[in-house]
């Protein structure tokens, strides 16, 4: 299964597809899943395994992504990892742009500055391609929706 914990409960990967690989999703611990791509709803194959699917379908055409793309993610994202114990999977068919620019969106509202959550996802998954024009999406939705001041641990916060 192509999935990279970027941190230890959110992961960014690439397609499902199959029951097989989604019985991996749920081994791994996943409790939800933000599906970014517009090839396929995981909805379905989720179900059996008591995973919460969020689809968000956003087409990977290199061009500005609009504010409600972020806030439908984000806000799936925020709500799942206040849930005690909670693991999300950020996914896309490939996991080479759109989850990982999902996913950064997702750290920068957890207060992470942009180039240093841009690093950590690379760092941990080197196959990202972080498009300039997705990147400046999320900015742009960040200029409009401030972080909401949840933290995560590394000074003494909650874990994500």
């Amino acid at each position: 299964m192509d999935m990279t914990w970027v941190t230890g409960r959110i992961a960014v990967g690439g397609g499902i597809w199959t029951a097989e690989n989604m019985a991996a999703v749920a081994s791994a611990g996943v409790t939800h899943i933000l599906d970014m791509q517009i090839e396929f709803d995981d909805t379905a194959l989720a179900a059996p395994h008591g995973i919460v699917v969020m689809w968000n379908p956003v087409i990977d055409d290199f061009q500005p992504k609009p504010p409600e793309v972020f806030q439908r993610g984000v806000g799936f994202a925020l709500d799942a990892l206040d849930q005690e114990g909670s693991k999300l999977f950020i996914h896309c068919a490939a996991g080479v742009h759109r989850a990982p620019m999902m996913a950064l969106a997702v750290l920068c509202s957890l207060n992470w500055k942009p180039a240093d959550a841009q690093r950590l996802i690379e760092n941990k998954r080197p196959a990202v391609d972080f498009a300039d024009v997705y990147v400046e999406s999320v900015k742009q939705f960040l200029t409009q929706n401030p972080p909401t001041g949840r933290r995560i641990i590394g000074a003494g916060h909650r874990k994500v």
